[in-house]
Parts: structure tokens; sequence; C-alpha cells
């Protein structure tokens, strides 16, 4: 009996290890932790319109009102600190009632601080409006948002994943700039603090819908973390309690109070100088708003480049002679500005604004790092409260730059005390214990 051979069609066409469908196969799906990190991203994007309009808003405010310099920049100084001190209640109140509630209500609570200052008519009710509801609001879903969730969802790539959402404050930042500062310019500054409250609510749906609290909420473990899935702690109570108990205990380290000096300066030479004051002395210069606003995006783009390489650094170096370079370049540059300030942009100021974002919060990876080389399962609410000395520096320069504008004319003196400061912070760092960075295999920085 002959037999016939089978079709080639119909030949066995179970796909052989090199093959195409094979590789398919072998490819795993993306981690949950990469999309909560996604989600945190969007977020952070959605309620950095707050951070991006107070330099917009005092010229503006100092000709409508009549308001000194002084005057504004007390109000942005409440919502700075403000920002910061509420910070590690926020990660307390995350450990109580979850990232989703916390987070949906701060976004809220700015998106009502934002809208009320369009009705305002006397200098306490913005202090009120955007001093202390943006501030709570904000200070709610800060870097210990952050911090959260990169502990929570990662063992391996925290320090990337630290950096990545530390950089959506400057992509918020490259976002809103440009547009609000041409609303403002065009449309007076009402409608612009309207579209930051409606960004803020934009992005409460993705929050609620697409954000969970542990890895275990949907089966899985941490990123990079061996064996089945922890189970998911019970809620902590007195959050209040526990954020002042962290802080006792970690106040009785000398590591706590560099870490907090340090950070103090970093906000002070940031979001309290550059960010509040840089246009307006640019403008003093006879740069156009819209010109002076454009820079600080253009810090914004290469802020997201040096945080997040600041990251991929932080898991491979030490943190300490990382914060030290940092600190001593961003001194170095602040020392430059200036005799770089003209009516016109020109090369040499575009290098001060391309090095300076690249330094902007590249101190953030290794601060929280450091944080949680430290101080362990308390270290985002340890953080928080170094976050606050960042914010309450950042309050002090905000305030202090406008009173200096308002007695000297410029402000030159504010641009070299800030650089000597940064000097000092870089001393700082060196001071920091080692203790725990070669325990867990940091590579030095060579020197």
């Amino acid at each position: 009996m002959t037999q016939t051979a089978p079709h080639p069609e119909r030949r066995d066409r179970t796909p052989g290890p090199g093959s195409r469908k094979a590789r398919r196969r072998r490819i795993r799906p993306l981690h949950r932790a990469w999309w909560v990190a996604a989600v945190a991203f969007v977020t952070i994007i959605g309620a950095a319109g707050f951070a991006s309009l107070p330099g917009l808003l005092i010229e503006p405010l100092h000709e409508e009102f009549d308001w000194s310099r002084g005057t504004i920049g007390f109000a942005v100084s409440v919502n700075l600190a403000l920002y910061g001190l509420t910070a590690p209640f926020a990660a307390a109140l995350m450990d109580r009632f979850g990232i989703r509630k916390v987070v949906a209500c701060a976004l809220t609570v700015i998106a009502t601080g934002a809208v009320l200052t369009v009705f305002m008519t006397e200098s306490w009710q913005l202090v009120l409006c955007w001093g202390v509801l943006v501030g709570l609001g904000s200070g709610s879903m800060a870097l210990a948002f952050a911090a959260t969730v990169s502990d929570r969802w990662f063992v391996k790539r925290r320090g990337l994943v630290t950096g990545v959402l530390t950089a959506a404050g400057a992509s918020g930042q490259l976002i809103f700039l440009p547009s609000l500062s041409w609303i403002v310019d065009h449309h007076d500054w009402r409608p612009a603090a309207v579209t930051v409250a409606l960004a803020a609510l934009a992005v409460v749906p993705f929050v609620w819908l697409l954000m969970r609290d542990y890895p275990v909420d949907v089966g899985l473990a941490a990123y990079g973390a061996e064996g089945p899935p922890e189970l998911r702690p019970e809620p902590r109570r007195g959050a209040a309690r526990r954020a002042v108990r962290a802080l006792v205990e970690a106040s009785r380290t000398g590591t706590f109070w560099l870490l907090a000096g340090t950070f103090a300066i970093c906000g002070a030479t940031t979001n309290g100088l550059v960010k509040t004051h840089f246009v307006p002395a640019a403008h003093d210069h006879g740069m156009a708003v819209t010109a002076a606003a454009g820079l600080l995006a253009v810090v914004g783009v290469f802020d997201i480049i040096g945080t997040i390489a600041s990251g991929w650094f932080t898991d491979r170096f030490d943190a300490r002679r990382l914060l030290a370079v940092y600190y001593a370049l961003r001194g170095l540059s602040l020392m430059f500005l200036p005799m770089l300030m003209s009516d016109h942009v020109h090369p040499p100021m575009v290098l001060f604004i391309v090095f300076y974002g690249l330094d902007w919060v590249a101190t953030v990876p290794p601060t929280i790092a450091l944080c949680r080389e430290q101080y362990g399962a308390d270290s985002a609410i340890v953080f928080g409260w170094v976050l606050a000395s960042h914010q309450v520096g950042a309050g002090l320069v905000a305030f202090l730059g406008g009173v200096a504008r308002d007695a000297f004319g410029s402000y030159d003196v504010v641009w070299y005390a800030s650089g000597g400061l940064c000097a000092v912070a870089a001393l700082m760092a060196l001071v920091i214990r080692r203790r725990d960075t070669e325990e867990a295999g940091a590579v030095p920085l060579a020197a």
C-alpha cells in the first residue's frame, strides 16, 4: 500500500524555537508598575500649572492692584512653605486612606484655590487662595507622591522611576509656561488662572480610574521583587502622629539636618529664586515676558533630561558626591547670571538656561535615595520633611527676593548670595554619612 506524502500546506505548523511567533510568545507583558508610574507622571504634569504661574503674575498684579513685589512674593512664599510642610502629612495620609483619595482631593483643592483668585480684590485674598489653598493642595501631591509610588511599586529601577516622576513637573512647566505667558500677555492673568484650575481637574478621572495603591491590589509583586506578592498592609491610623514621630526620630540624626539644609538651599535657588523671579528680572532688563517665559520652558526641557539622567546615576554612584557636584555647578552658574541679563536672548544666556536646566531638580533622586537608605519604611515621610525644608527655603527667597528688588532696584545681590549658598550646600553634601550606600552596592563617584 502506497503512503501519500502530506501536502506541504498540511504539515505541522508548530513554530520552532527561533520563529517569529515563538519570539512573540516569549515577550513578557509590561509590568503594571510601569502603567501606575505613567498615571503618576500624567497627574504631576496636570498639576504643574500652579507652579508655572506665580512668576508670570508678579508684574500683572503689581500693575493692576499696585501691590508691592514683596507683598506678592509673600503670597508665593506661603504657597511654597505649605507645599513643603503638607508633604510629610500627605505621605502618612496616603498610607491611611490610599493614594487615589488623597491625590484626587488635592487636585480639587488646587483647582478651587486657582479659580477663587479670579474674584480677589485684596492682597490677603491672594494669600488665602493662592498661598493657603493651592499650597495645601499641591503639597498633598508633592514629591512625596513620587517617592510613595516608587517605593511601593518598584524594587528595581527605583532611582530611574524617581527621576522620571520628578521630571514630570518640568514637563508640565514645558507645556504650561509658553501657553500661560501668551494668555497673560494677550488676555490678562485671570484666564490663565482658570486654565490652571481646569488642568488640575482634568487629571482627576485618570487618578481615580487607573491608579492603584499597592501591587497586591492587582495580584502582583512590585517590579523587580522576588517571591509572591506581599500582603497589603493594614491602614495606619494617626497619620499626623506618625508624621511627627518620624520627624522626631529622624531629627536625632545628623544626616537629617544635612539633607534638610542642602535641600532648603536647593529650593531657595530653584522654585524660590529662578522660577519666581527670573521672568521679572529679565523684564527689568527689557526682555519681553513671553521671551523670558520661553527660556524657563527650555529649562523644563533640559530638566527632564537632567533629572532622568540623575536617577540613572543614583542607581550606580555615591549619592553624596552626586549632590556635591550638582550644587557646586549650580552655584557657579548663578554667579555668572547677572552678567548675562539683556534685553534679548543671546547665546550665553541660552547656554546658562541649558546648563541650569540639567541641574534644576537633579538633586531629588540622590536625596530620596539617601532618605531611603537611612530611614527605611519611614523614608517617604522623612523625605516629606526634607521637602518641607526645600519649600521653606524656596518661600523665604521668593519673599526676600521681592523685598531685595524693591530695596535695591535689581536682583543682582540675590543671584550672588544664592550662588554662595550653593557652595555651602556642596560642602554639606560631602559630610553626609555613607553608612548604607556601600552596603547597597553603590559605586563611589570619582572625585
